[in-house]
């Protein structure tokens, strides 16, 4: 499972980027960690404001910190 974060880099990527490798951590998962800092290949996945989180290049969210028990639920319902 690839999980990109989606964003300049700013405090509220870095944020969403720990929450998301607790929730990994959490369910077992073994996931590579991408960030995606390029504002024209973040506009192309229809994100319009960051941060964003993809899981295998399809985007789930974006515009928010999404607490660790939110990605979660995402990572959950990826799997199935």
């Amino acid at each position: 499972m690839t999980i990109q974060i989606l964003g300049p880099g700013c405090p509220n990527c870095q944020n969403l980027e720990k929450n998301a490798r607790e929730a990994a951590s959490r369910l077992g998962i073994e996931a590579d960690f991408q960030k995606v800092t390029d504002s024209d290949q973040i506009v192309e996945m229809g994100v319009m404001r960051t941060p964003g989180l993809a899981i295998d290049g399809e985007v789930q969210k974006f515009g928010k910190v999404l607490s660790t028990d939110e990605i979660t639920e995402v990572l959950q319902a990826h799997q199935r």
